[in-house]
Order: C-alpha cells, then sequence, then structure tokens
C-alpha cells in the first residue's frame, strides 16, 4: 500500500487546532505533531504529521522532516482510535456507595453525578475511547437533573474526549408515561445525541418502542434502545418498525438472542438485518445486573449480515461491581470467545463502533480526523492480549499516556534473555540499600 499524500486542511479544521506544545506531554498539540516511526497493521513502519485536527500526512519512517515536535511511537502499533457506543456514565463508579470512606446509598446530586461521569469518561479515555455514547436515565423522580449534569460534564470534557448522551425514559405508555414522553421531547432539545430506553420494562413494549421512533424521526436524530432480544416476536415487530429510519437505530445488549432456538435466533437476525438494525453486543457483561451477563449470538448476527459494535457497558456500578471500561478488552474477548479474526475483532470497537455512533471513519491515511491510539506491540493478536502501554490522540492532540514497567527479579537466566530486570542493590547492614 503506497504512503498517504500530504492534505491541506480546510480554513475551519485549521481554525481549530490547539496550540503547539511540546511531545512529551499529554498536552501535546495537533499542529505539526509528528509521530516518529509507527507501526501499522499492515506492518509498515511510518511516520504520521498531525494538524488542524486530521492526520495530514503519512510517510516511510525518517521520511517527515518538517520542524514542529515530534512524539517517538518506535515499538508501538497505531491504530484508529475506539469508541465507546454503550457507557452508563451517571451511575458509573457506584458501586462503592458515594465514594471511598463514605459508605451509604448512591448520591444522586447532579454535582456527584458530574464528577462521576468526567470521572468514568477519563477512565475510558485512558483505555484509548476518545468517543463516547452514555445513557443517562430520565423521568421519575430525577426528572432531568441527571441529564442536564451529564450535559455539563460533556463540556467540561471539550478537547479531552467527544461525550454522545441518549435518553433514557423507563415508562413512555399509558397515563404514566405522557410526562416522561414530554420530558423526551425535551431532552432532545438540550442537546442528546439519540433517544434511546428500555422497552422490556414498559408494559406496552410495542407502544414504547413506537413512542421513542416517533420522537426520532420528529427530531432526526438516532435511536438506541435496550432490549434483551429473548422475545423473537417482539423482535420482529421493534425490527419492522425500525426500517428504514434514518439516521439510525441501534439495539443491545440483545443476549437473550443466545438463548433462543437456533431456527427462531437466525429469523430474528435476518429480520434486523434487513431493516438496517444495529446491534451493540456487551462482551465484558451486561448492564442490567447478573442475569443479563449473557452476550448477544455476534457470529450469527454477523453472518446475517447485521453489523455488530461492541460496548463496555455498566462501569464499577451496583450491575457490574468490577466493570474495566476498556475496548480492548472487550475486542479481545470477541476474539478468544466468539472466534472473530483479531482485525474484525478490533474493527467492532473502532470502525463499527464510530459507524454505529454516527461519528466519521478513522483510517490511519491523509485526510481522516486525528483520533488514534498507539499501543505497545508489534501485531494486534498481542495488543489485544498485553495492551498495558498506550498513547491516546484526539482531534490531533496526546491527551491521554499509560506507561507500564515490567522487571523480572536479578538472575542469569533473566541477564542471559536480555529481559528487563531490578539491579542487586549494595547491601547494608540490615540488607538494604
Amino acid at each position: 500500500m503506497p504512503d498517504s499524500q500530504p492534505w491541506q486542511p480546510d480554513d475551519h479544521a485549521a481554525d481549530a487546532a490547539d496550540a503547539s506544545s511540546s511531545p512529551d506531554t499529554v498536552t501535546s498539540a495537533g499542529a505539526g505533531l509528528v509521530l516518529c516511526g509507527a507501526r501499522l497493521t499492515d506492518g509498515r513502519v511510518v511516520d504520521v504529521r498531525l494538524g488542524g485536527g486530521r492526520i495530514e500526512a503519512v510517510g516511510t519512517a525518517g521520511s517527515l522532516t518538517a520542524p514542529g515536535p515530534r512524539m517517538d511511537l518506535r515499538g508501538y502499533l497505531l491504530l484508529p482510535a475506539p469508541a465507546e457506543p454503550h457507557a452508563h456514565s451517571d451511575t458509573a463508579l457506584t458501586a462503592d456507595g458515594t465514594g471511598p470512606g463514605t459508605p451509604g446509598p448512591v448520591s444522586h446530586r447532579p454535582e456527584d453525578i458530574r464528577r462521576r461521569t468526567i470521572e468514568a469518561a477519563l477512565l475510558q479515555l485512558g483505555h484509548g475511547a476518545t468517543a463516547l455514547r452514555s445513557h443517562v436515565r430520565i423521568g421519575d423522580v430525577q426528572g432531568l437533573a441527571s441529564l442536564e449534569a451529564v450535559l455539563q460534564a460533556r463540556r467540561s470534557l471539550s478537547g479531552l474526549a467527544d461525550l454522545t448522551p441518549v435518553a433514557v425514559p423507563r415508562l413512555l405508555t399509558g397515563v404514566a408515561g405522557a410526562d416522561n414522553l414530554a420530558m423526551l421531547r425535551d431532552a432532545v432539545k438540550m442537546g442528546v445525541g439519540a433517544v434511546g430506553g428500555c422497552p422490556d420494562l414498559d408494559p406496552d413494549p410495542a407502544g414504547y418502542a413506537e413512542a421513542v421512533l416517533e420522537v426520532a424521526a420528529e427530531q432526526g436524530c438516532p435511536v438506541d434502545l435496550h432490549t434483551d432480544g429473548d422475545d423473537p416476536a417482539r423482535l420482529g415487530r421493534l425490527a419492522a418498525m425500525a426500517g428504514g429510519l434514518r439516521p439510525g437505530v441501534s439495539l443491545g445488549p440483545c443476549a437473550g438472542l443466545s438463548l433462543l432456538p437456533p431456527q427462531a435466533a437466525a429469523r430474528a437476525a435476518d429480520q434486523l438485518a434487513a431493516a438496517g438494525v444495529t446491534v451493540i453486543c456487551l462482551p465484558q457483561g451486561g448492564c442490567c445486573g447478573a442475569e443479563g451477563r449473557g452476550t448477544a449470538p455476534v457470529r450469527l448476527l454477523r453472518a446475517a449480515g447485521v453489523r455488530v459494535a461492541a460496548g463496555s457497558g455498566a462501569l464499577r456500578d451496583i450491575a457490574n461491581p468490577v466493570g474495566r471500561g476498556d475496548p480492548l478488552e472487550a475486542a479481545y474477548l470477541l476474539a478468544s470467545q466468539h472466534g472473530l479474526p483479531a482485525t474484525e475483532a478490533y474493527e467492532a470497537v473502532s470502525s463499527v463502533a464510530r459507524a454505529a455512533t454516527g461519528l466519521p471513519g478513522v483510517r490511519v491515511e491523509a485526510g481522516f480526523p486525528a483520533e488514534l491510539l498507539a499501543v505497545r506491540g508489534e501485531q494486534l493478536p498481542g495488543v489485544l492480549s498485553l495492551a498495558y502501554s498506550r498513547i491516546v490522540v484526539h482531534r490531533g492532540r496526546v491527551v491521554a499516556r499509560t506507561s507500564a514497567v515490567r522487571e523480572y527479579g536479578d538472575s542469569e537466566t533473566v541477564v542471559a534473555l536480555g529481559l528487563p530486570h531490578q539491579e542487586r542493590p549494595d547491601s547494608g547492614p540490615c540488607g538494604g540499600p
């Protein structure tokens, strides 16, 4: 594959560029930053120049010699950055109550929700997710307060990560759901990126889905619904209603599909494919407690032509107190447990996840958005297995770095193999340095 040619950013992209600074800090600017000696998944070792929030040029290592900040990525694999298509920021990090040293019920104060949302987003950013879609509850006692707190967090995260809230009402049908339906329309006006919810919990699941799809059609926004998918008739009706809706419909986690008889599951997969519905699976565990910890039948869905993205789901909340929020772990599980090739597994958390959430595609080529993840390693299977050290680029700027050092006890074997090891300190009278 030939090297990409230099790309000239347009005026709007240039206006959005950040000021340049040292490449050795996490605030390195995108304008003119050159990533040096990175390895791509096709085996090439390249230099990549960033500017205006985009990739300006990709050339063989050592070919991009223009002055400006540089970052040495020798020993790293450079990838399009992942996106998180299914987060729950408003309830994230609540497994231990209100926080360390303060056991008790989870706080729903807006300031606490805003703080948790920011902390969770930064945790996932450190793993590489530069964009996140987060489902946020609206209605009931809290009204729109949680959503407003998440929108405030989105503003605070500007320049670090892109956070897109999804409004999630509990009930939408009958007298009990009338106020929530009005609130859902208000949420769209407030700036949510999609409308969603859980039809399975409403007394009238079909009516719930119809109401959400109606609001989405009115407002021209995407739909992202929670469903277990264990009722093939209900899933078929939902697919029929969703068919043709633009800008798109996503369902997840659909773990119940795995429990259906093979013929019923295959028929449901065909219906979803025909409707153009995306399924967002959660390989790391469900977001509704232990009973929802299965995973959608990924290979069956893909064979039917369904676009399948992978998300993280709950992050250390009551439903999943050990959630990691790591898209590379989700890709690893798709490869190890579902038999996907490493490339396809990573696409589920990167290019497919980005498409599912309405984001532009990313490739390490000139002209594409500079949304990148560098992971220490040489090949994708190894990176998915041992993704310790990472460098995250958002809008052409290094926004997060994680470094891991492994050393072994000093011994002749370790020295002979050239492995990093702990030097023997000079012993003092008590055996210490």
